[in-house]
Parts: C-alpha cells; structure tokens; sequence
C-alpha cells in the first residue's frame, strides 16, 4: 500500500490558495473597512471545507504514520477554532441596511438569519456535530493542540 499519492493525481489546493491570495489583494486593500456578512459567510465555507480535507487526511495518515496524524489533527482543531471565531465575527456584524446587530441565541436555537442566501449557521452547526463527535472539549480549549509522541 502506497503512502503517497499517484503523481497523476491533480491537486486543487494550491489553486484555492492563489485564489484566496487574489481576493485579498484586489479586495481588501480598496473595499470597504468593515468586513460585509457575505464575505464572513464565504470564509466560514472554505475554513469548513479547510477542516473537512483536514480530517480527511488525519483519519487516513493517523493509521499509518500516528505523529504526522496527531499534528494533522491539531491542525483541524485550530481551523474549526477559526471557524468558530469567523462565525462569531458574522453574528457581531450588523446586518445590511439596518445596521441591527442580531442575537446569537437566534443561531443556536438552529434559526439561521437571511436564509437560504446565507447558510452560515447550519453549515456551522452540522460542522460542530462533526467537531464534537472526533475532538474533546479538552482539545479545543487547549492552548496547544499538538501532542508529541515519543
């Protein structure tokens, strides 16, 4: 059985990458100073999907190489934190028009805001089901999430 991927494989991150390099540098330094909810919704999906290949390749390295899976496993944890923090961002943004700041509550409660174009809190809350069944609390409240075997 073969640890690495066949060469013919394509890889698709880097192109994520310099895609997420060139909204930065078109978007950010001439847009708008607050941070707009789409834009919060639209990073929230790719550190979901971030966290997601991650636990993918933790799963499957962890059985080969156990050290390369806990580190890809401390990283997963450290993209679903950021994750969590993103969300958080979009419900301390107010919304379009009013200016209304909502109330997180109303997402937990599992009633997303301005759906279906914004799906951030059900794409959140089927992401936490994931993160609670692989990580403990203690993980993610852990100021350093890499563990070190010897």
């Amino acid at each position: 059985m073969s640890r690495t991927a066949s060469p013919t494989a394509q890889d698709f991150v880097p192109f994520a990458t310099a895609a997420l390099d060139f909204h930065r540098a078109l978007n950010v330094p001439g847009g708008p100073l607050v941070t707009t909810r789409e834009e919060l919704d639209a990073l929230h999906a790719h550190l979901v999907s971030l966290h997601g290949l991650l636990d993918a390749h933790a799963a499957r390295t962890g059985r080969l190489t156990p050290i390369e899976g806990d580190q890809l496993s401390a990283a997963r944890t450290r993209v679903w934190q950021a994750a969590d923090h993103v969300h958080a961002a979009y419900h301390a943004a107010p919304r379009p028009g009013s200016g209304e700041v909502p109330d997180r509550e109303a997402c937990q409660a599992g009633l997303p805001e301005c759906a279906p174009e914004l799906t951030i809190c059900q794409r959140h809350q089927r992401t936490a089901h994931l993160v609670r069944r692989r990580t403990t609390p203690a993980d993610l409240h852990a100021p350093f999430t890499g563990l070190v075997r010897h």
